[in-house]
């Protein structure tokens, strides 16, 4: 049976705006170049996004808002021609332990489990360390972009890590890297 590769995708920070906890569609702010740059990589790779939302747990945002928010992201990209196979995302906050906030692996799991994916093939782009971490921990190839809060955590990084400075330029590496 055939597999797929990937590409998992960060949320706030990488494909929009971060401008805090989103309970209304009215603040995502999708980037100009995410259109763009989601088009090309899914020419080769299904698209997945895995979002960090604590919002939840600290009674800042509900599991709706959040549903809603990413149902909204979803049919916006789809309407520009873009394909987001599954939304996953955690309620948790860091202290909760739990097993499905980046940079645990769990989501990323589950969708190889559903989607057949191989993951030797796919990557996971983001703007915070746990991105990377969770990509790592999966064993697929982490890229971190320097949108959101990347600037800020730069400097947590190893230098093995492939950093780009959008979500643009990250599909274009891991375009180059389907041509060598």
């Amino acid at each position: 049976m055939r597999k797929y590769p990937a590409v998992f995708l960060d949320r706030d920070g990488t494909l929009i705006n971060d401008v805090g906890y989103i309970n209304k569609v009215s603040k995502v702010e999708i980037y100009s170049n995410t259109i763009s740059a989601l088009k090309k990589l899914q020419k080769h790779f299904l698209l997945f996004i895995i979002t960090n939302q604590s919002g939840i747990s600290e009674g800042l945002l509900s599991e709706v808002d959040v549903k809603r928010v990413n149902a909204f992201i979803e049919k916006k990209l789809k309407s520009k021609g873009v394909t987001i196979y599954h939304t996953f995302f955690c309620p948790h906050k860091t202290e909760d332990k739990c097993i499905c906030r980046k940079p645990h692996p769990f989501f990323v799991n589950q969708a190889i489990s559903l989607y057949n994916l191989d993951v030797s093939k796919s990557y996971i782009i983001g703007d915070h360390p746990s991105d990377v971490e969770c990509g790592i921990n999966s064993g697929i190839t982490p890229i971190y972009v320097l949108t959101g809060h990347g600037e800020k955590h730069r400097s947590e990084l190893n230098n093995t890590v492939q950093i780009c400075d959008s979500i643009l330029e990250a599909s274009d590496y891991i375009i180059s890297k389907l041509n060598n």
